[in-house]
């Protein structure tokens, strides 16, 4: 189980890495077939928003493996040992229910709009939507793992601040 979630993470990150190579290039496409070809990019901004979305919820679930969502540890390191613990506790569990609300609704949305597609590049609706979908199931088991490890340890994660 260890392994297939490492090659998933793996995964993201990779395919992270290629979404924001995708969002850089495609403006930088736009700029230079209208400046020096003066054909326009029909969809450019489409597509491009489209690679921020994907990159915002794809990337999502490995941004909070390696602790880099906002935790407000600062306020946390006031609390005494166990109120921590349970603050963290339903933080997490609150973080659990919410993701797997949003991919749930994100999937009957999907469902209800099977025939519809986007204005400009006519993308059809599951694919501009399952990075949404995907990605919040994603931070919901991410999610749960961290719960799981810290109602297992039994005690609060100390405060961890990553600089970079």
């Amino acid at each position: 189980m260890r392994a297939l979630l490492d090659g998933m993470r793996r995964l993201i990150r990779w395919l992270s890495l290629a979404l924001l190579f995708l969002l850089i290039v495609t403006p930088l496409a736009q700029v230079v077939m209208r400046g020096v070809f003066t054909l326009p990019f029909s969809g450019a901004e489409e597509l491009a928003r489209y690679f921020l979305i994907c990159l915002t919820f794809l990337a999502a679930s490995y941004v909070t493996v390696e602790g880099g969502q906002i935790r407000m540890e600062e306020v946390q390191a006031f609390l005494p040992p166990r109120l921590r613990w349970i603050t963290q506790i339903v933080i997490e569990a609150s973080a659990v229910a919410l993701f797997g609300f949003i991919s749930l609704a994100a999937v009957l949305t999907i469902s209800r709009n099977l025939d519809n597609t986007t204005a400009t590049l006519e993308m059809p609706f599951l694919v501009f939507m399952a990075p949404l979908a995907l990605g919040a199931a994603l931070l919901a088991l991410e999610t749960a793992m961290i719960l799981a490890g810290i109602i297992r340890t039994g005690h609060a994660h100390a405060k961890q601040t990553t600089l970079t």
